[in-house]
C-alpha cells in the first residue's frame, strides 16, 4: 500500500534506457540512527504518514518505495571539475531512489542519496559520507530555502555507525546516509558525457526527456525550435540562480559542471560558506587557492558552465542561437539579483531603472562599507520603513558615508511590499538568524563532543522562524508543520 492515497511514484528516469545508468545495491550499514526527517517536505510528496521505523526502512536500508525503482539507479555523467574535464565521473557515492510527484504544484522531483554505498564510479572511494557532511548539509539547504534561493531539500539523515576516515577532519569521524529531494538530478555534465561520447542521438533522446519532464511549456514550440527553447530555459533558470547566490551572500564552493542542474536548482553542498560581507575574494573550499569559485566570481563560474552545455546542443541549435543564450546570461543574472534583492529587502519594484539603481547603490555600499551581510539585510527589510530600527542596530556604524547616502536614496523610491511583516516576532530581535562558520562549527562541535543535538534542533527552529517571516503570505503558519521537536539525535 502506498504511505498515503496522495503518495505516487513515478519511473521515468529509467525511460532513457540502456547507457544513462547503472542499477546498484545500497550498502548495508551496521546501525541507522534517524536523526532528521524533514516532515515538512515529507507532507508535500505524501510521506508524512511513515512511522520511523518504517521511514528508516526506506532511507536507511533503502527498500524501495511502493511503484517507485525496484533497484536504485547510479547516474553516469562527466564534467569540467575547476576547468579539467573528467571522464570517469558518475554518482560515486549516490543513486537515484525514487522518483515521485510534488502535491501542491505535481512537479517530478527526484530522492536521491549521498552517502549510500559504492557504485561502479566510486573511483576507489569508500561511497560514505560523514555526520559532519549530512548535518552541514542540512543547515545548507534549510538555509537558503528560507532566503528564497531554489534548492534542493535535506529530506533525510540516519547516522550508520560506521568509523570513517578521511583526510580533511579528525578520523575515524562518524558515519551517515543523506537523502536530498531534489528538482532532478540531471545536470550539464550528464549532457557533457554523451557529447565526448559524439552519440548524437542519445542527446537528441535526452533533450526530448528534459522537455517533457522539467519544462513542458516547450512542447508547444515547433519541434525544430524545441532544443533552442530549452537552452533559453536553461539560460534563465541557471541566471536566477547566480543572482540568487549573491543576494544571499552564499558561496557553494565547488562549481563545477557537474553541479549545475539543468532545472537551475542548487545542490550537492560540501565546503559552502555564507559571507560575512561583501568580499569577492571570500572563498569556501580550503582546495580552490586561486578563488576560482569565490563569491565574485560565481556568475562567471556559472556562465562558463552554462557555455559547456550550449557546447553540447550546437548539433541541435545551431552557433548564433547558442551564442546569443549564453550572451542574455549576464542581463538576466542582473535582473534576477535585482528581483532577490527586492523580495530581501521586503519592497515592490518602482521599474527597471530605480531597481537597478538600489541594486548599484546596495552593492556600492556593501562593497565600501564591508557593512555584516545579515545583518544589512535585517535592518533595512521594508527600506525606510525601518529607519528607527537601523538606527538601534548593531551595525549602526557602518550606516554613514556617501555610498550609504546613495543607497538611503535609492531605497526612497521604493514602497514596501503589502507583505512585508515587520511585526512578526523575528524582527524584535536584536540580530538576524545567521550562517556563519563558526557556528556551523559550533553546532557540530556539540555533536562530535557531547553527542548533544541540542544547538542544531535550534538553530532549525531558527530558521524556520526566518523562513515564516520572510514569506510573502498572511499568517504565521508554514504551508505544512515543521520537523517534530527534538525526538531526534
Amino acid at each position: 500500500m502506498p504511505p498515503s492515497p496522495l503518495f505516487r511514484a513515478e519511473t521515468l528516469h529509467a525511460t532513457l534506457g540502456e547507457g544513462f545508468f547503472d542499477e546498484v545495491a545500497p550498502a548495508q550499514f551496521p546501525k541507522h540512527d534517524l536523526r532528521y526527517r524533514n516532515q515538512r517536505w515529507a507532507a508535500r510528496v505524501g510521506l508524512e504518514q511513515l512511522t520511523d521505523a518504517e521511514w528508516v526502512e526506506h532511507f536507511g536500508s533503502f527498500q524501495p518505495l511502493p511503484g517507485a525503482f525496484p533497484k536504485p539507479l547510479a547516474l553516469r555523467y562527466h564534467g569540467h571539475q575547476f576547468r579539467s574535464y573528467n571522464p570517469d565521473l558518475g554518482d560515486g557515492r549516490g543513486f537515484l531512489f525514487a522518483q515521485l510527484r510534488d502535491l501542491k504544484d505535481r512537479r517530478l522531483l527526484d530522492l536521491g542519496t549521498k552517502g549510500s554505498g559504492q557504485t561502479p564510479w566510486s573511483r576507489q572511494g569508500d561511497g560514505r559520507l560523514t555526520l559532519k557532511g549530512g548535518v552541514r548539509e542540512i543547515l545548507a539547504t534549510e538555509m537558503l530555502e528560507a532566503l528564497g534561493v531554489d534548492t534542493s531539500k535535506s529530506f533525510s539523515l540516519v547516522e550508520t555507525g560506521e568509523a570513517l576516515m578521511r583526510g580533511d577532519e579528525p578520523s575515524p569521524t562518524r558515519s551517515s546516509v543523506l537523502v536530498r529531494l531534489s528538482h532532478s538530478h540531471i545536470r550539464i555534465g550528464t549532457f557533457q558525457r554523451l557529447a565526448f561520447l559524439e552519440d548524437s542521438a542519445a542527446v537528441g533522446r535526452l533533450v526530448e526527456y528534459v522537455i517533457a519532464q522539467y519544462f513542458e511549456d516547450i512542447l508547444a514550440e515547433p519541434a525544430t525550435r524545441r532544443p533552442t527553447a530549452l537552452l533559453e530555459a536553461v539560460t534563465a533558470r541557471v541566471a536566477r540562480l547566480a543572482g540568487s547566490y549573491m543576494c544571499a551572500g552564499f558561496v557553494h564552493g565547488v562549481l563545477n559542471s557537474d553541479n549545475i542542474n539543468i532545472t537551475g536548482e542548487s545542490f550537492d553542498y560540501g565546503p559552502w560558506r555564507f559571507a560575512p560581507s561583501w568580499d569577492a575574494q571570500f572563498t569556501a573550499a580550503y582546495f580552490d587557492p586561486s578563488g576560482l569559485y569565490s563569491f565574485g566570481r560565481q556568475p562567471g563560474a556559472i556562465a562558463w558552465n552554462l557555455a559547456r552545455f550550449a557546447e553540447c546542443l550546437l548539433p541541435f541549435v545551431g552557433l548564433s542561437a547558442a551564442e546569443k543564450a549564453v550572451e542574455r546570461y549576464h542581463l538576466l543574472v542582473r535582473a534576477a539579483f535585482r528581483e532577490a534583492l527586492l523580495a530581501r529587502l521586503g519592497l515592490v519594484s518602482a521599474g527597471e531603472e530605480a531597481d537597478a539603481r538600489l541594486a548599484k547603490a546596495f552593492v556600492d555600499f556593501m562593497i565600501a562599507s564591508r557593512a555584516p551581510f545579515a545583518q544589512m539585510f535585517f535592518d533595512w527589510r521594508g527600506g525606510l520603513a525601518s529607519v528607527e530600527r537601523a538606527k538601534s542596530s548593531l551595525a549602526t556604524a557602518y550606516y554613514a558615508g556617501p555610498e550609504f547616502d546613495l543607497f538611503r536614496t535609492a531605497l526612497a523610491e521604493h514602497e514596501p511590499s503589502p507583505a512585508c511583516r515587520l511585526d512578526h516576532p523575528y524582527f524584535a530581535r536584536e540580530a538576524p538568524c545567521d550562517m556563519l562558520i563558526d557556528e556551523v562549527e559550533s553546532i557540530w562541535s556539540a555533536i562530535s563532543e557531547r553527542d548533544d543535538w541540542g544547538p542544531l534542533h535550534e538553530k532549525l527552529r531558527r530558521i524556520d522562524e526566518m523562513r515564516r517571516a520572510l514569506k510573502s503570505v498572511e499568517g504565521d503558519a508554514p504551508d505544512f508543520q515543521p520537523n517534530p521537536p527534538s525526538q531526534y539525535g
